[in-house]
């Protein structure tokens, strides 16, 4: 007789291929499945009852920012708390490594403003015991973790670690460095990194420096970039991530296309997304479809979740694509509030917004939304502001007779800077869109969670709960099927985990039980303020409601909703393990 660890038992089973549901039991053994349906030899030491719920592969996070979280949030929540049992770390070409002992604080200072991760929590919870790559990846292989993990080199890390801050910011690499940094990626491929990222999105990007100057790929020369992509096509493996401007334009997708040539190897292009003109999604979907065809292997990572931005001026930094509003928000609290009072500023910060409130930046929209549609959301709890709750900024100029830069300047000043403005809900946003991007295209899938960034100001790691309850379950614009294909099997596929996405006998127990018809995101939307983070430091979370176990190579590390505090995940070095 065999003793198997885990028995789910009588549950719908939805494998992540596509194929049609059935009602199996599943044994898991030794950290993987043992056997799908028909009796088993055996016991097995706990049964979970999964009578009418749903048995599925663990969801895969693909662009996440948790490379200081998981030091000490094993289970690089919010997203653990949503059925991910896998992410990838050093996206956008961000991280901490390679990292000489004297760059440790310029680091962490950059990720504080380009990420908005609180610097207070990554100097109490970073440990710093590593300066290379290999170094780095054996830090992280010994540390706890309640999810498997795969790590990218983080290019702008990577050339300045060889080129230094400067030089790397402003002219191309030498010959000798190129050689220097092909070396350096050879290196950590061999010690299990799983290819490369940058960020690209030119001199006005939108997610800047700490000194407000645009971060190191996003004005690195294409010398430079294809230079690491010949290190994955001499390798054969790997692949390459980039967060691309959402001006979207040609002369983007022909040098991604580039990329994909030299490197030979897979692209995870991102964000693709669906407003309410279907030209949007209908042209990235084209795009897809057609490099494809001709053996381009890029895939595109769609921003799917219903989850907005809350934030104050206090910390905000997602208005660096222009100028002015770059510099306004750089600063110490002081020192934002001189620059909001300066009226030779404020002209400037006015001049460079559009009458309905966006950004002028090639019409690209401004995150967050525009400023006439910022809902005020909280005054500070101080009494003569009170009025403003709920009104929009757009509301409140028509009512004062302001420009809306204005209201928004006024506002935050009465309040220390601690107004709090609101997207407005996206109600509006055509699901069938969404979907038809989502299930049309056979090469995207959900996500750009953002995980562990933007922590005070987005939720987005219950994207997969969101795509699951909104598109399959309550709109049933997409069956679950191809839901669970989308969040587990092509994202484990583009990325280049082996053997997970899928359910199967002697793959990797990585298993979610859940109850759709329950299936909820408590609350919604912008969530709530908990202060669990290293040195006392906040963030807004959305937690899950739902999810009977959540499963990471055979244990279980969430039952209810419950943390077990399990941490069977792995470090999948070149995505083995």
């Amino acid at each position: 007789m065999v003793e198997y660890d885990l028995h789910i038992k009588d549950g719908v089973v939805i494998d992540g291929t596509r194929l049609p549901r059935y009602r199996a039991d599943v044994w898991i053994k030794d950290g993987r499945i043992a056997q799908i349906g028909g009796p088993a030899p055996g016991t097995a030491r706990e049964v979970i009852d999964a009578a009418g719920k749903i048995v599925a592969p663990g969801f895969i996070d693909v662009h996440t920012h948790y490379d200081a979280q998981i030091r000490w949030d094993p289970w690089c929540t919010i997203s653990g708390w949503h059925g991910v049992t896998s992410v990838v770390l050093g996206n956008c070409g961000f991280g901490f490594a390679p990292c000489k002992e004297d760059f440790r604080e310029r680091s962490m200072l950059t990720m504080t403003r380009v990420e908005a991760i609180p610097y207070a929590s990554m100097k109490a919870g970073l440990p710093w015991d590593w300066e290379t790559i290999p170094e780095y990846m054996d830090s992280l292989d010994a540390a706890p973790k309640g999810v498997n993990c795969l790590q990218y080199m983080p290019t702008a890390s990577l050339m300045t670690y060889v080129m230094g801050l400067e030089a790397a910011k402003s002219r191309p690499a030498t010959p000798e460095e190129r050689q220097e940094m092909k070396r350096l990626l050879h290196e950590g491929m061999d010690a299990g990194l799983c290819g490369f990222s940058i960020q690209r999105m030119g001199e006005n990007s939108v997610q800047s420096d700490y000194d407000g100057t645009p971060m190191v790929t996003d004005t690195m020369c294409d010398a430079d970039l294809l230079n690491l992509c010949e290190v994955l096509a001499e390798r054969d493996e790997g692949f390459v991530e980039i967060t691309h401007d959402v001006g979207d334009d040609a002369a983007d997708r022909a040098f991604v296309e580039k990329m994909a040539t030299v490197s030979k190897r897979p692209i995870i292009w991102n964000p693709v997304f669906a407003t309410n003109d279907p030209a949007v999604h209908k042209s990235q979907m084209a795009w897809l479809d057609e490099t494809n065809e001709r053996g381009l292997r890029i895939f595109g990572q769609a921003a799917s979740v219903r989850s907005g931005f809350v934030f104050t001026a206090a910390e905000w930094n997602l208005y660096d694509s222009a100028a002015s509003w770059n510099h306004a928000t750089q600063g110490t609290r002081e020192e934002r509030r001189a620059k909001f009072a300066d009226p030779a500023l404020r002209q400037g910060l006015r001049d460079e917004v559009s009458p309905h409130g966006l950004l002028k930046k090639d019409g690209i929209k401004t995150t967050g939304g525009p400023l006439t549609m910022l809902i005020v959301n909280g005054v500070n709890n101080q009494p003569e502001l009170m009025d403003y709750l709920g009104k929009s900024l757009g509301q409140i100029a028509e009512e004062e007779g302001k420009h809306v830069v204005d209201v928004f300047l006024d506002l935050s000043l009465a309040g220390d800077l601690e107004v709090e403005f609101m997207q407005p809900r996206p109600e509006a946003r055509d699901p069938t869109f969404t979907a038809e991007l989502l299930s049309r295209s056979r090469y995207t899938f959900p996500g750009v969670s953002d995980g562990g960034a933007h922590t005070k100001f987005y939720n987005g790691g219950c994207f997969t709960t969101d795509f699951l309850l909104w598109l399959a379950r309550d709109e049933k614009a997409i069956t679950l099927e191809e839901a669970h294909f989308r969040l587990s099997a092509l994202p484990a596929h583009a990325a280049g985990f082996r053997d997970r996405g899928v359910l199967r006998e002697g793959a990797p127990a990585d298993v979610l039980v859940y109850d759709l018809a329950e299936l909820a995101i408590e609350p919604h939307w912008i969530g709530e303020i908990v202060h669990d983070l290293p040195a006392g430091e906040w963030r807004r979370v959305s937690k899950a409601r739902g999810y009977k176990a959540i499963i990471v190579n055979g244990e279980v590390t969430f039952r209810d909703g419950e943390c077990t505090g399990a941490t069977p995940g792995k470090l999948l070095r070149g995505g083995r393990g």
